[in-house]
């Protein structure tokens, strides 16, 4: 079946009398793969809303992202202060699928324009942990000859350093395969050099890792490590 056939099944299945629906994810563009699933998001007028489930519709794996208007937008804005929404991005660039009063396009309309703006500014506490992190990151991975912890360690450097530069160019957070893909957008060399330096890494080599994660770390003000301090709850 389709994809798009599917995902109004889905919907007519456990929600015929849903208010709109969009179906976003990769599945609709040219970076689908064999595993993507249906990544749905339904608008009801109130219970059982608000849910998520993972279920199995034929061969379609699907993700449906269950919201009555009030819970879009709270959750929209909780998750647009962390810089990072999947809600939003599945309304903004998704597929209305169905619109029963009008809801699907005001949210869609909104979505797109929430996304155009950009995410809030990052604090300056917040560049300061991830310098601080980046740090402590670095100098274990010049200090360590365990190719195991090499490993790890360039895994978490890689991806907080994708973070740390998304963070200071202003742009949409990400996780996973999302990550690579802001960060292709936002910096296609820096991406580059982060997946050349990481290759290297297991093979041993770990210069031109520090280096790509260096001219980040100087963007955002250099390496941080004496002299950081943050309050603990009592």
């Amino acid at each position: 079946m389709d994809a798009i056939d599917a995902a109004r099944a889905v919907v007519k299945d456990h929600h015929p009398d849903a208010r709109a629906a969009f179906l976003g994810g990769s599945v609709l563009t040219a970076r689908r793969t064999a595993t993507s699933d249906l990544d749905i998001v339904v608008l009801l007028h109130g219970s059982p809303a608000p849910y998520r489930a993972s279920l199995q519709h034929g061969e379609w794996p699907v993700e449906m992202f269950v919201h009555t208007e009030a819970t879009w937008h709270a959750y929209v804005e909780r998750e647009v202060r962390k810089r990072r929404s999947p809600l939003l991005w599945m309304c903004a660039d998704g597929l209305l699928l169905l619109d029963a009063d009008g809801v699907g396009a005001r949210l869609a309309a909104q979505a797109r324009k929430l996304t155009v703006a950009g995410p809030p500014p990052v604090s300056a506490e917040e560049i300061d942990d991830r310098r601080y992190a980046i740090t402590d990151l670095l100098d274990d991975l010049a200090g360590s000859t365990d190719r195991s912890e090499r490993l790890f360690i360039a895994t978490e450097l890689v991806r907080r350093t994708g973070e740390l530069a998304l963070a200071v160019g202003g742009s949409w957070n990400g996780g996973g395969k999302w990550l690579a893909r802001r960060l292709e957008t936002m910096a296609p060399e820096l991406a580059m050099r982060l997946h050349d330096g990481m290759r290297e890494v297991l093979e041993g080599r770990i210069e031109s890792l520090v280096a790509a994660v260096a001219e980040v770390l100087e963007q955002a003000g250099g390496r941080l490590w004496a002299g950081y301090k943050r309050g603990g709850t009592p």
